[in-house]
């Protein structure tokens, strides 16, 4: 059975030497990257199911390395493991393209849970997106969940991956209720607090992006969720 490959970005040479044994103790196969630097072109090298990066590093930050990896993949599940928690820090982080978020100090548990859940939201996302279209017509706007382009007229927006992903996920249930938990579950893999704070900063975005046309709403539904509403 192949291993899940995971390339652990992380310059503190004691915790990576911990984390490094204990993940392949349990069967994961780990290429560690202790210079920002070279995290890309290792990424590229390596090819890993999912990336756990540190963001204070040497050289270059884990929020640019996780933007330029999703460049060229929009698939790969990417967590950040760090100390820096403030909010803002958690919503640059899911802009660069982020799954999931663990603050430092952490215990293997609760790392190797959030590795699953994100491989299992990868594994959904993939097969939900493969039968969707690459080009959907939102009212006025032309969608591209692949490309994150969302097109009115001669405007074109480019959308972050989590952005892209949500418009996606509110589009194909619209006209019906989407529990908020439902939607954190399926698009950040927990309904944390810090989680469910950045799922309102991108209803916020994407309401300000559809203003444009009249005929479509994101309909907040108190207590429970949203809905999307075309008309």
């Amino acid at each position: 059975m192949k291993k899940t490959k995971i390339l652990y970005v992380e310059d503190e040479v004691f915790l990576a030497k911990i984390v490094k044994e204990s993940l392949e103790s349990r069967g994961y196969e780990v290429v560690l990257e202790m210079d920002g630097e070279d995290a890309v072109s290792q990424f590229n090298t390596c090819a890993p199911d999912i990336c756990l990066l540190d963001i204070m590093l040497p050289n270059k930050d884990g929020f640019t390395i996780a933007e330029e990896i999703r460049e060229t993949n929009l698939e790969v599940p990417i967590i950040f493991l760090t100390a820096k928690t403030q909010t803002t820090d958690l919503v640059k982080g899911f802009n660069m393209g982020a799954n999931d978020y663990i603050r430092k100090p952490f215990s293997m548990e609760e790392l190797i849970v959030r590795i699953e859940n994100a491989l299992r939201t990868k594994s959904n996302s993939v097969r939900q997106t493969a039968e969707a279209k690459d080009e959907i017509k939102i009212g006025s706007f032309n969608f591209n969940a692949n490309r994150q382009t969302l097109v009115n007229g001669s405007e074109e927006r480019k959308l972050s991956f989590r952005e892209s992903e949500l418009l996606r996920l509110l589009y194909e249930n619209r006209e019906r209720v989407i529990d908020r938990k439902d939607i954190l579950n399926a698009l950040w893999g927990s309904d944390s607090f810090f989680n469910s704070r950045t799922l309102d900063v991108y209803i916020t975005k994407l309401r300000g992006y559809l203003k444009g046309d009249s005929t479509l709403e994101i309909i907040t539904v108190k207590g429970v969720g949203y809905r999307f509403v075309t008309e």
